[in-house]
C-alpha cells in the first residue's frame, strides 16, 4: 500500500467514525427511551434507502445538495429533542439520578406489540442523512487523492470499516444503556439530540461552525450547563424553596 492510499484510508476511516458515532448515538438514545424493535426497523429501513441511493448515484453521489436534509433532520431531532430534554429535567430534578427503571404511563411509546413511529422516523432519517454524509467522504476522499479515483476503494474500506466498528460497539452497549434510569436517559437523549439537531438545522440554513463537526462538543457541553441550571431551579420550586412559576 502507497503511502497515499494509507493517508485515504486513515482520513477516511476517522471522518466516517465521527458520522457513524452521531447515527449510533441516535438509534441507541431512540431505541432505549422508546422502543428497540421500532428504533432498530427504523435504521434498517434507512440504511436500504442509502444503498439503493448510492447504488443509483454512485460516484455523481458528491454533487447532491444535502443542506436541505439537513434541515429536515436537524429540525425534527431539534423537536423531540427539546421535549425529552424538559421531561428529563422534570423526572431528574423530581426522583434524582436513581430515577426509575419502567417507562412512565404517558409517554407517547407505542403499544405493546405496536410500532412507534417517532422512534422509526427519528432513526430512519438520522441513518439516512449520516449515511450519505460518510458516503459523501469517501467518495471525495477516493476521487480527489490520486489519478481517476486509484485511492477510491481504499477510501471504501475506510468508510466501511468506521461504520461497522461503531455499529458493533453500538450493539455491544445498548444492553448496558438499557439498564440506566430511565429518567436519567431520557435528558442525556434529550441533550443528544438537541444537540444534533442544533448542528444540522443550522447547517441545514448555510451557518458555518467555526470548527466543524467539533463544535458538536462546545453545543454539548453548553446544554449539558443549562440542564444543571434547570435541574437546580427545578429542585428548589419542587422543595418549596421557591414560588411556582
Amino acid at each position: 500500500m502507497s503511502g497515499a492510499a494509507a493517508y485515504v484510508l486513515l482520513t477516511t476511516f476517522l471522518a466516517s467514525a465521527v458520522e457513524a458515532v452521531e447515527m449510533v448515538t441516535i438509534v441507541v438514545g431512540v431505541g432505549a427511551t422508546r422502543s428497540w424493535r421500532s428504533s432498530l426497523s427504523g435504521a434498517a429501513a434507512g440504511f436500504g434507502v442509502l444503498i439503493l441511493l448510492v447504488a443509483a448515484a454512485g460516484a455523481g453521489l458528491s454533487r447532491v445538495p444535502i443542506g436541505g436534509l439537513r434541515l429536515v433532520v436537524g429540525a425534527l431531532l431539534l423537536i423531540f429533542g427539546l421535549q425529552w430534554f424538559t421531561k428529563g429535567v422534570r423526572r431528574v430534578a423530581a426522583r434524582g439520578f436513581a430515577g426509575m427503571h419502567a417507562p412512565d404511563e404517558g409517554d407517547g411509546g407505542p403499544q405493546e406489540g405496536g410500532m412507534d413511529w417517532t422512534a422509526f422516523v427519528l432513526s430512519f432519517k438520522g441513518v439516512l442523512l449520516e449515511g450519505l454524509e460518510v458516503a459523501f467522504i469517501v467518495v471525495t476522499f477516493g476521487l480527489s487523492s490520486g489519478a481517476h479515483g486509484s485511492e477510491l476503494p481504499y477510501a471504501v474500506i475506510g468508510g466501511a470499516a468506521a461504520v461497522v466498528l461503531i455499529v458493533g460497539a453500538g450493539l455491544a452497549v445498548h444492553r448496558i444503556v438499557s439498564r440506566i434510569p430511565r429518567s436519567v436517559l431520557q435528558l442525556v437523549v434529550g441533550v443528544m439530540l438537541t444537540t444534533f439537531g442544533t448542528f444540522w438545522s443550522l447547517e441545514g440554513l448555510g451557518v458555518q461552525w467555526p470548527a466543524g463537526d467539533a463544535s458538536i462538543v462546545g453545543l454539548l457541553l453548553l446544554y449539558v450547563a443549562t440542564a444543571a441550571v434547570f435541574i437546580g431551579l427545578e429542585r428548589r420550586r419542587v422543595l418549596g424553596l421557591a414560588p411556582n412559576a
